[in-house]
């Protein structure tokens, strides 16, 4: 935990952090490898997973994912659960505009039943558990995110230019609802929050778009979760994020970025410390997921070893000295496909070219 803590304030460490963002996928690691199903449901497998993946591959950080579709199914959309795959909602509630009033009249469901309660309850029980071995955190889906995931992307981004009132009707109430988790997060003991803000996102919507109908709502959510103790995290996995105004807006202590070469525009770890993004923030990225399914042990091995040179390169030129997670795009695949060696290959491989 030290490391974290030293990374976070940019003081000396004997090497980068690493954490690949392997949440699912640990659970393979449980006695009877239970399916996805099975973990997504019980609290207790939720969190030995996150313990055992933690004692198997010695990461520096556990952020407790699920998935994106928690906050949707509590609200009653229909998800799909299959055995062993990532659930996805495919019973949308919101059809038209007035669906969004109707959503919002019913107000915030019982937090503390439900997937919500799984993932509460999952979230305390890791905590306790490694508290003072690694920094943890718990994943929450940002207002926006967990309405989009009722509606449909279409749908919403629809609503938003044609009848931006019901929609705002509706934010309000997923903006409730995160704050009535963000509540009960503290109580689980976790060092942070981890936001999804995923239309935070300049290939979806521009500044002002982003700031109505997110930003003012994740502004105040954001403040909650200082108040209540917990540091600020955000996960970003789009290609051209809104990095100006959450970073100078939000605050983070850490921010975990994906970075897409073949897209002009999205920053690369130099981009990111040579612009002064690290300044204040601890940044964590930018393995490729697919490589931790496709790749072999020495590719990934050799792309590690090229983004540690390449970061702690760049730290040293803007005299900085640990503000980089060696870390992947977005969460490693919870398939069976997933090579469990990959993951070890980048942490081994992190320790090693990390090393100051």
């Amino acid at each position: 935990m030290e490391r974290g803590l030293a990374a976070l304030a940019d003081e000396p460490v004997d090497r980068l952090c690493n954490y690949p963002l392997a949440m699912g996928v640990n659970r393979r690691l449980l006695p009877g490898s239970p399916t996805y199903r099975e973990w997504a449901n019980d609290p207790k497998l939720f969190a030995a997973s996150f313990i055992e993946g933690h004692k198997y591959f010695d990461f520096d950080f556990a952020i407790g994912l699920m998935d994106l579709s928690v906050m949707a199914a509590d609200l009653g959309a229909h998800v799909r659960m299959d055995a062993e795959n990532t659930p996805f909602v495919d019973g949308h509630i919101i059809h038209g505009p007035e669906d969004y009033e109707k959503l919002a009249e019913k107000g915030v469901p019982d937090i503390h039943k439900g997937r919500c309660g799984v993932l509460l309850e999952g979230t305390k029980l890791f905590a306790e558990k490694l508290k003072g071995e690694v920094i943890t955190a718990g994943f929450i889906e940002g207002p926006l995110l967990a309405l989009s995931q009722t509606a449909s992307a279409e749908r919403m981004f629809m609503d938003m230019f044609e009848s931006p009132s019901a929609v705002h009707k509706a934010l309000e109430l997923t903006s409730e609802m995160d704050s009535q988790l963000v509540s009960e997060f503290a109580k689980c003991g976790v060092n942070g929050l981890c936001w999804d803000y995923l239309w935070a996102s300049y290939s979806c919507l521009g500044d002002d778009q982003y700031e109505e109908f997110e930003g003012q709502y994740a502004l105040k959510l954001n403040k909650q979760v200082q108040e209540e103790g917990m540091a600020v995290c955000i996960h970003s996995c789009a290609d051209l994020p809104h990095l100006d105004y959450q970073i100078n807006t939000y605050k983070p202590a850490i921010f975990s970025m994906g970075y897409y070469p073949l897209i002009p525009g999205s920053k690369s770890p130099t981009e990111i410390i040579d612009e002064g993004y690290t300044k204040n923030t601890l940044f964590a990225g930018v393995i490729d997921p697919q490589l931790f399914v496709r790749g072999s042990v020495e590719k990934i091995t050799g792309v590690t070893k090229d983004l540690c040179q390449e970061v702690k390169t760049a730290l040293c030129k803007n005299n900085q000295k640990s503000r980089w997670v060696i870390s992947s795009n977005c969460e490693v695949p919870p398939d069976l496909e997933t090579k469990l060696d990959n993951i070890s290959a980048v942490v081994n491989t992190a320790k090693e070219y990390g090393a100051f």
